[in-house]
């Protein structure tokens, strides 16, 4: 993959998970009402089911590229069209009240499970690597090593940022409203700016 193709990934990725969702609900709840430390413990379970996920997506992209080369360019586009699709959804979706957000219960261990229950039942991740990762891939190079890099990548930028709700989210409980809708109009345009970029980048 070129530079320019894995940064767009980059930036894309960030604003997929900058975007208020099932797993940052759930993050900011318990961070608000319990602290950081345990907004970061729910971080820590969003993150572990985030690696099977990636790992079964990697390993399925990688056999189906394997066999369909030659749809490789279709794969792309349709790629293109579901980062238009997510930055429209995101521009026109009703504010978050994420501080509205019930947290669960002041159990490490309940709060730890809560992460890892609603990050796998969120197919945001599997969506998102299904349907966009593949134009990432360079059909002349081995495939799984490409995928690997991607899920990783992906792997960080989310915890990163997850991390980064659960430690801002006990200080800054009002702002969330405040900044609600404009959160979605960046998270929005980001993805837009990214679909378009690898539109153009596609021509010849």
């Amino acid at each position: 993959m070129t530079l320019e193709l894995y940064l767009a990934f980059v930036a894309a990725s960030v604003a997929l998970a900058v975007m208020p969702g099932p797993n940052v609900a759930v993050i900011v709840a318990n961070a608000v009402s319990y602290g950081p430390r345990y907004g970061l413990l729910t971080v820590a379970g969003t993150s572990s089911a985030m690696i099977p996920q990636l790992a079964v997506t990697t390993l399925g992209l990688s056999a189906v590229l394997s066999f369909m080369a030659e749809w490789f360019e279709v794969l792309r586009w349709i790629g293109v069209a579901y980062l238009v699709y997510l930055g429209i959804q995101a521009w026109r979706a009703p504010v978050t009240d994420l501080a509205g957000t019930p947290p669960q219960p002041k159990s490490a261990r309940a709060i730890y499970a809560r992460g890892v229950l609603v990050s796998l039942t969120n197919p945001k991740t599997l969506l998102f690597f299904g349907a966009f990762l593949p134009q990432f891939v360079d059909p002349q190079a081995a495939a799984m090593g490409q995928l690997a890099i991607l899920s990783l990548t992906f792997f960080v930028v989310a915890a990163a940022i997850d991390a980064c709700w659960a430690l801002l989210a006990s200080r800054a409980r009002g702002l969330f409203a405040r900044l609600g809708k404009w959160t979605n109009r960046i998270t929005g345009g980001v993805l837009l700016g990214a679909g378009l970029g690898l539109a153009l980048a596609r021509k010849p």
